[in-house]
């Protein structure tokens, strides 16, 4: 009788985290790699105010460990849109965390700390639990998605035809600033170009795999593919090979692991080559490159920018939102020039300073005590996404919206529902046929 009672016992983890056992450890490991990755990027960008001190390294450890609990909500979590959001900002907070038990600037670390700790769950929650359906009113037939589809890649080639009219420059990664502060679009054109690149051809490139429209996919890579040369973003360069990517890894894996080992593939490539490289085996010109691209702007910078956010704000008024367009003619505002700016040039480098949701909606808007409700809103409004997405293909949803959660480590969430077309991509997940692709019946089961 004792036995059975015992096995009963064993039997509850078992059933609750047997399946989902692989995953919470890959997440750790991802964890881990990342926190690795970040101890070098504080040796080679320290003029960022990058630190690593290994006596504060036990308390480092411990913190993220801690921490590393929460990540158990993405073994529970379903296949969403918010599912992809969530991760990608749960390992951002987990590098600020760790950035933050070594920083050496001046504020209230521990409050801050705590802070990102509670914005991670009050954004995690509703981003990964609320999905329910949105009752479709209007849906498009099948030719209507053809139509719609045609539509984008015109209006997609026009905006770079356009584009190219005020500038079109090949240049290296390493000298786009050079010329890009030169640029000057029309307000509309920025507009167009920011939600043509980031949701319109995101959204007809995994339309067209999904139909096995071969020709016209590859397409839609090669337009977005010309805005770089018109925008030198690094985003829009990067943005073709990502797609890519994201394809490959939901053919072959299932959405969660997938939306896993997007992040730590390229961190764990950065990382094995600047190892290589410091043991001599690899040359500066084939290590530095991919590790300062990858695991120092796209993993390491979304998380040092809350530090400096903390450290900015620690001593100056928050903005009350009136950095927000629409919100800017209502709030009076302390700062005359864009946030990002204004980060950027008080740290003394030039140029601009984006930042994610947890940054200026919620430090920059109402600092780190209140910062928590802020993402607590943000993450409704990513549920909103999930829920007018809802009885689309996960792989679809994983590809489509692959641009836009690069946007949200990066830019505000009110400027990336505006200028990046997120909210237009909504409205696109909400009027798409159910059953217009055969992503469903090729997609690794979870």
């Amino acid at each position: 009788m004792e036995n059975l009672t015992v096995q009963r016992q064993m039997s509850v983890p078992n059933l609750l985290f047997g399946k989902r056992q692989g995953l919470i450890l890959l997440n750790w490991v991802l964890i881990a790699v990342s926190c690795i990755s970040l101890v070098y990027t504080a040796h080679y960008y320290s003029e960022y105010y990058i630190s690593f001190h290994p006596s504060r390294l036990p308390n480092a450890i411990v913190l993220i460990a801690a921490f590393a609990l929460i990540s158990v909500l993405f073994a529970f979590a379903g296949n969403s849109f918010g599912y992809i959001v969530g991760f990608y900002s749960y390992t951002m907070l987990t590098g600020y965390l760790w950035l933050n038990s070594f920083s050496e600037l001046v504020y209230n670390h521990r409050l801050a700390g705590l802070s990102a700790a509670a914005s991670a769950i009050a954004f995690l929650l509703p981003a990964l639990f609320i999905s329910s359906p949105i009752r479709q009113i209007y849906t498009l037939s099948q030719s209507g998605l053809d139509r719609l589809l045609t539509l984008i890649l015109s209006l997609s080639f026009a905006t770079i035809l356009i584009g190219a009219s005020y500038s079109f420059k090949f240049v290296t990664i390493e000298n786009i600033y050079n010329y890009r502060s030169e640029l000057g679009f029309p307000v509309i054109l920025n507009y167009v170009i920011g939600i043509t690149s980031n949701a319109l051809l995101p959204f007809a490139f995994a339309c067209f795999v999904g139909r096995g429209n071969i020709w016209r996919a590859g397409a839609a890579l090669f337009l977005l593919l010309m805005f770089y040369p018109i925008t030198l973003s690094k985003l829009a360069l990067f943005t073709p090979f990502w797609l890519v990517a994201m394809l490959a890894l939901s053919r072959y894996f299932n959405f969660k692991l997938a939306v896993t080992l997007s992040l730590l593939v390229p961190i764990s490539v950065g990382l094995l080559l600047i190892i290589l490289f410091q043991q001599g085996m690899l040359p500066y010109s084939l290590a530095i490159p991919y590790f300062g691209l990858v695991n120092f702007r796209m993993i390491a910078i979304p998380s040092l920018a809350m530090d400096y956010y903390n450290g900015f704000f620690f001593t100056h008024p928050v903005t009350n939102f009136c950095q927000v367009f629409l919100l800017k003619p209502f709030v009076a505002c302390p700062y005359q020039e864009q946030l990002a700016n204004v980060i950027y040039n008080a740290f003394g480098i030039g140029g601009q300073f984006n930042a994610s949701l947890f940054a200026t909606e919620g430090i920059a808007s109402v600092g780190a005590f209140f910062a928590p409700f802020t993402a607590l809103v943000s993450g409704l409004v990513i549920a909103l996404g999930n829920r007018v997405s809802a009885g689309l293909p996960p792989r679809f949803i994983l590809i489509s919206g692959a641009v836009i959660v690069q946007a949200l480590l990066n830019v505000p969430l009110t400027t990336v529902l505006l200028t990046h077309g997120c909210s237009i991509l909504f409205l696109l997940w909400y009027i798409t046929p159910r059953d217009s692709f055969g992503l469903a019946a090729n997609e690794p089961k979870s």
